[in-house]
């Protein structure tokens, strides 16, 4: 029966449980999907990024469930909002990231689906962290506009597909992603989308984001079920 919590997608506000604190989600499930992708946003963002949930929708459409959360709680935002340092804790973003594929092991609309980690700036060496520490459960990551490089050590240990999405006009992070190529050892892939800025809001731009994000986790995730 479905929770009445849920909406018709099969989808619903959640509650994540990580170590000390209890951090607010929405999971959003096709009918049928073939796996499930765990956004970790930026700095400075949270589950309601703009950006983040256009890519979602663009995953939903190919089947894909899609699960964003919060990574920081309400007094953590107040304190980064004065202090700007919990964003760039990578490793505390990192355990939080790692209970949220935890809980979805666990909850019975998800345990059955491999798991795919999208970070965005920083956020994506949350989601490598994530993939190196639950290498059974997440199988494929992408990063847009990230900071792989953040990840330090845990890039040794990745052994999730990796795609990295990068603007054209983004120098500076071309030249840490590439970087973070030398260290990571998985199958690999970098994408440059000409002309776009680091928050990609270029025309189209987004758009080529989610197309290239779509296209490998579906690749990466179809076909695996968990039992």
């Amino acid at each position: 029966m479905r929770d009445e919590s849920m909406g018709a997608d099969g989808g619903g506000e959640v509650i994540i449980p990580a170590g000390d604190a209890v951090l607010p989600g929405d999971l959003r499930l096709p009918p049928a999907p073939r796996g499930v992708v765990l956004f970790a946003h930026g700095s400075g963002s949270s589950r309601f990024s703009p950006r983040n949930r256009f890519v979602a929708e663009a995953l939903r459409e190919a089947e894909l469930g899609t699960l964003l959360m919060d990574l920081l709680t309400p007094d953590e935002e107040r304190e980064d909002l004065r202090t700007a340092a919990l964003r760039f804790d990578v490793r505390l973003l990192g355990r939080r990231l790692v209970a949220a594929v935890d809980w979805l092991r666990t909850d019975p609309r998800t345990s059955r689906l491999p798991v795919g980690t999208f970070g965005a700036s920083t956020g994506a060496a949350a989601a490598l962290i994530a993939a190196s520490d639950r290498p059974d459960s997440v199988l494929a990551v992408v990063s847009r506009g990230g900071r792989p490089d953040l990840a330090g050590e845990a890039l040794e240990r990745v052994s999730a597909p990796t795609l990295l999405i990068v603007g054209g006009a983004d120098p500076e992070v071309i030249d840490l992603n590439r970087r973070a190529m030398r260290t990571l050892s998985t199958e690999l892939r970098l994408e440059i989308v000409p002309r776009a800025s680091h928050l990609f809001e270029e025309p189209g731009a987004l758009e080529e984001v989610s197309r290239l994000a779509a296209a490998w986790f579906v690749r990466h995730l179809s076909g695996v079920d968990f039992h």
